[in-house]
C-alpha cells in the first residue's frame, strides 16, 4: 500500500466556486449612450456577479459600469440598479464576467431568493419576492474564535496596552481604597505632637536691661558669658539702707549710678529661646534664656484621645514624622498621663522615645504620630502557628 502523500492533490472544497451559477432569463441594460449595445442578455447569474456577451464592444478589465438588471416574474417586471466591475473579458467570443459592487441589502436578499428558488425547482412568484423583501434577512456576523488572530500586530498591541492601562487604573484604585480602609480601622492618629527637649532656664538676678553676648550659632560653653545686664546702685543696696540714708538726694545719687553684671552658662548648651530682647528691661527672676544641653537626645510629646486608650499604653510601638523631614521614624511610648492633674480630661499625653537619636536642634517642631495596630507579618505568623497547633 502506497502511503506517500501527493502534494499536487487538491480537495474539491478548496477549489469550488464561491457562489453557485445559474442560467435564469434576465436582461442587462446599461446606463449612458457611450456603449453600442444598450442591452445584453445575461448568460449566467450568481450572488456575486454575472456574465454577458458584449459583442463587438471592447471592455477593459477593472472598469466599473452602472446598469439595470431586469427580470420578468408573473408577467411583471422586476428591476434593480447595480454596479458591475469587469473581472474577465474574452475578445474572441465577447464574453465578459462581472462582479457586483455596493449591493444594497434588499438587492442581495432578492438575488439569493431568485437563485435558491431556481436551484430547488420552485416557481417564483411576485408575492414570495415581496415577502422576502419585507422580512429581515440578515444577522450579526459571528465572533472570531481564534483568540484575535485576525487582528494585526499593531491592533493586538493597542488592545493589550489599553487592557493593561485599565488594569493599572483598577489596581491603583483598589490600593487607594484598601489603604483608606486600613487607615480608618487600624491606624490611630495623634491629635497633636511636638519635639521636646529638657531645657534649663537662665533668670535675671537683678532688675535691669539685658544685652545678649551669644554668637549667631547660639552655642555656648559651660561658664561662658550669655549676656550682660545693667542695674542701678539703688537696686543693689535698697535692702541695706536705713531710714537716714533714704533721703531724696541720696536715692537720686544711687539711682544714677549703674552697675554691670554678666550672666554665664551653667552647661555646654544651645540657646533655644531668648525671651527678653536686647536692651529691654527685665525684673528680678524673669527668665531670659532657655538653654538645651548639647548632645542631648530629644523626645516626642504627643496627645491622643481616650478612644485610643488601648493603642497608647506604655511599651506600645508608634511611628512619627517630624515636620521638614521626609523620613518616617519609629519609637516606643515610655509614659502616658492625663493632661489635667486636677480635673478629668478627654486627652492623654504620651512621651515617646525614638529608636534612633533625634537631634535637639529639632526642638519645638510639630510631629505627626501614628499607632498601627493592624495585621503585620509577625501577626500572620502567630495566627498561622496557632492554627497549626
Amino acid at each position: 500500500m502506497n502511503n506517500a502523500v501527493n502534494a499536487n492533490v487538491v480537495h474539491e472544497s478548496e477549489a469550488q466556486r464561491q457562489h453557485a451559477r445559474i442560467k435564469i432569463p434576465a436582461r442587462l441594460r446599461f446606463f449612458g449612450s457611450e456603449r453600442t449595445p444598450l442591452e445584453a442578455q445575461v448568460e449566467d447569474l450568481s450572488a456575486g456577479g454575472l456574465s454577458f456577451n458584449a459583442g463587438q464592444q471592447r471592455l477593459t478589465i477593472g472598469e466599473v459600469h452602472k446598469a439595470r438588471l431586469q427580470f420578468v416574474i408573473d408577467n411583471l417586471g422586476l428591476a434593480m440598479d447595480v454596479e458591475l466591475q469587469i473581472r474577465s473579458f474574452d475578445p474572441r467570443t465577447g464574453r465578459a464576467g462581472c462582479q457586483f459592487q455596493h449591493l444594497q441589502q434588499q438587492d442581495i436578499a432578492t438575488l439569493r431568493h431568485l437563485i435558491t428558488s431556481h436551484l430547488s425547482g420552485d416557481l417564483i412568484s411576485m408575492g414570495e419576492v415581496l415577502a422576502t423583501l419585507q422580512r429581515d434577512n440578515f444577522t450579526k456576523a459571528r465572533k472570531l474564535k481564534d483568540g484575535g488572530s485576525g487582528m494585526s500586530a499593531f491592533g493586538r498591541m493597542k488592545a493589550m496596552t489599553f487592557s493593561l492601562g485599565i488594569f493599572a487604573v483598577g489596581l491603583v484604585a483598589f490600593g487607594f481604597i484598601a489603604k483608606s480602609v486600613y487607615g480608618l480601622y487600624f491606624v490611630s492618629h495623634a491629635s497633636a505632637g511636638v519635639v521636646s527637649v529638657a531645657s534649663m532656664d537662665v533668670t535675671m538676678p537683678r532688675e535691669g536691661t539685658v544685652q545678649s553676648l551669644v554668637g549667631a550659632d547660639g552655642i555656648v560653653a559651660k561658664g561662658a558669658p550669655l549676656a550682660s545686664f545693667n542695674t542701678s546702685m539703688l537696686e543693689m543696696l535698697k535692702d541695706h539702707l536705713d531710714d537716714a540714708q533714704l533721703q531724696p538726694a541720696k536715692i537720686e545719687e544711687l539711682f544714677a549710678r549703674q552697675l554691670s553684671g554678666t550672666l554665664t552658662s551653667p552647661c555646654d548648651c544651645v540657646v533655644a529661646k531668648q525671651l527678653v530682647a536686647d536692651g529691654q528691661f527685665a525684673g528680678k527672676g524673669a527668665v531670659i534664656f532657655q538653654l538645651v544641653p548639647r548632645n542631648t537626645n530629644a523626645n516626642i510629646d504627643a496627645r491622643f484621645t481616650y478612644r485610643q486608650f488601648a493603642d497608647v499604653r506604655p511599651g506600645a510601638r508608634v511611628n512619627f514624622q517630624v515636620a521638614g523631614d521626609d523620613s518616617v521614624r519609629g519609637g516606643t511610648i515610655i509614659s502616658s498621663a492625663n493632661l489635667s492633674s486636677v480635673d478629668l480630661s478627654t486627652d492623654i499625653r504620651v512621651q515617646i522615645k525614638p529608636d534612633e537619636a533625634l537631634s535637639s536642634g529639632l526642638s519645638g517642631r510639630p510631629v505627626e504620630v501614628t499607632s498601627d495596630r493592624g495585621p503585620s507579618l509577625n501577626w500572620l505568623i502567630d495566627k498561622a502557628t496557632a492554627a497549626s497547633l
